[in-house]
């Protein structure tokens, strides 16, 4: 059975990669996409990169036909999709790509975000997309809510060591690199060549990173009790990418143990040998996330780095495997794409 997809926001990021993906899956067929900025236009003018791809014509998503569609994707900017969503028919299934939906609390995300949740009751069945850890719940949602590509990062470094209290919980460091696609497709100034190559800064620094809502919720929930990790984030004049560097206090050997008996079963989540050290540019274009670990030279503390691709594990591929759950489908179908290398 094939199932019928729409895509809206298919003119972003993660939209165009979202195509890349379904493009290899045998049971979906993209069936319409939504982008507003730039209805009328082909996919191959928006992405010339999808131009050996039959695609339908980019419209308004007011304009679209949902009734033949089973599943959509929503790759809105945050503080839209809350509305949008609301106004989609209540047979679709659907996976959000934004913010909107990622805070159990709506006063956290009004916290975090700036402005009060649109969509409270919708709220309330939205499930974590995380879907390692939430794969049961996910399968049989209607709505389901992708996490930040910082959060998923720093959250295979560290969920299987909280659960297992294999770490002091409050000396937990997280270091963070990201590539600039992270921060999405509209002009900044700060994101011009000029303005960000030959060089990498901290951003949101302390206190204002709107990912520390996600790790604050799903690290106190595991721990039953509140967690707050120091988190850094890093801007690098790279096109994609997250290298997640985690301090903590714990025996390192017992740590990438746990690590590897919590993923050894998982397709996409590898734990490397002891010792050996992950890099973004071999989880380029894929579904998998490379976690090392190693001593630190001080007995006690160890270092933990997660790599993986933040448009792909950190967020499209992350809703491809979410929505073959939901569609009852093999979990991997789509996205065993081998990284791109060099």
């Amino acid at each position: 059975m094939t199932h019928k997809i729409a895509i809206l926001g298919a003119s972003g990021y993660t939209g165009a990669e979202l195509i890349r993906l379904i493009a290899t899956h045998g049971g979906m067929e993209i069936a319409a996409l939504g982008a507003n900025s730039k209805a009328g236009q082909s996919m191959a003018s928006v992405f010339p990169h999808l131009r050996h791809l039959d695609l339908p014509m980019l419209s308004k998503i007011d304009e679209i036909d949902f009734s033949g569609i089973d599943l959509c994707f929503c790759a809105l900017p945050h503080k839209t999709s809350q509305e949008v969503i609301s106004a989609l028919p209540s047979h679709l299934r659907i996976v959000d790509l934004s913010a909107d939906f990622r805070l159990r609390d709506p006063a956290e995300y009004e916290k975090w975000y700036g402005n009060p949740h649109a969509a409270v009751e919708l709220q309330k069945e939205a499930v974590y997309g995380l879907t390692e850890f939430y794969r049961d719940q996910i399968a049989t949602a209607r709505l389901v809510a992708g996490t930040g590509c910082n959060a998923a990062t720093g959250q295979y470094a560290l969920r299987p060591l909280i659960a297992a209290d294999a770490i002091d919980l409050d000396h937990i460091v997280l270091d963070l690199k990201c590539a600039v696609s992270g921060a999405g497709r509209s002009l900044r100034e700060n994101l011009l060549h000029a303005e960000l190559s030959e060089g990498y800064h901290g951003y949101a620094v302390g206190s204002v990173h709107r990912h520390m809502g996600e790790f604050d919720q799903e690290f106190s929930a595991l721990a039953g009790r509140p967690v707050a990790v120091q988190f850094t984030p890093h801007l690098i004049p790279a096109n994609r990418g997250i290298l997640a560097t985690t301090y903590v206090h714990g025996d390192a050997a017992q740590i990438h143990q746990v690590l590897a008996d919590a993923y050894a079963d998982e397709p996409f989540l590898q734990v490397l040998p002891y010792g050996e050290q992950p890099s973004t540019r071999h989880v380029r274009g894929s579904n998998f996330c490379h976690i090392g670990v190693t001593a630190d030279r001080t007995a006690g503390r160890a270092i933990v780095i997660a790599a993986l691709d933040n448009l792909t594990k950190g967020s499209s591929g992350q809703a491809l495997q979410n929505a073959n759950l939901m569609l009852n489908l093999d979990e991997t179908t789509g996205l065993m794409l081998a990284p791109c290398f060099p």
